[in-house]
């Protein structure tokens, strides 16, 4: 059961998730509670605003959910489609008419999507060979699923970063 008074790593298993899979899920549910925290009333018109020359908030919500779903996609052994590849070319894109909730929703549903991937994938197949991108680069279903969980994170970091920059040079 959550409790927010903890991180989720300290808050027990999640039901249904191997073990060897579970800092991966929490690590994925902790940077959804993060990324609705830190981007809570935060104001649109920032949203694609850049300090210190970094990517923007927008960025930072757009990728999160891109990396995951393209780390799914490859854990499974699937090539990425051509929605995945329009979804990558515009993470960065400047569009006054995204609103945050949007950003936060599409995160949480693509965290959601991967809890529920984690509870069907056997232990035993974790370390079945893996491929990414066009150059196929070798890896494993863990590591995706891992790189996945450890890759936002880091960028909620960064978010988090952005955000405290940008909202001091507003105050």
């Amino acid at each position: 059961m959550e409790n927010e008074e903890y991180e989720f790593w300290l808050s027990g298993p999640i039901e249904g998730v191997p073990d060897l899979l579970q800092p991966a899920a929490h690590a994925l549910l902790q940077s959804e509670r993060e990324l609705k925290k830190y981007s809570a009333d935060f104001p649109k018109e920032l949203l694609w605003a850049k300090t210190a020359g970094r990517a923007s908030v927008g960025f930072h919500m757009n990728h999160v959910t891109g990396v995951l779903d393209r780390m799914l996609t490859y854990a499974k052994g699937e090539l990425l489609s051509d929605e995945q590849f329009a979804f990558l070319k515009q993470e960065g894109t400047f569009n006054l008419n995204t609103e945050v909730i949007y950003l936060q929703e599409q995160f949480s549903a693509k965290v959601e999507e991967a809890i529920g991937y984690f509870k069907t994938v056997s232990e035993n197949s974790l370390t079945e060979e893996r491929t990414v991108g066009r150059k196929k680069l070798p890896t494993t279903v863990i590591g995706l699923l891992f790189h996945a969980a450890e890759h936002s994170q880091r960028h909620i970091g960064q978010l988090l970063v952005t955000v405290s920059a940008l909202q001091a040079d507003i105050s």
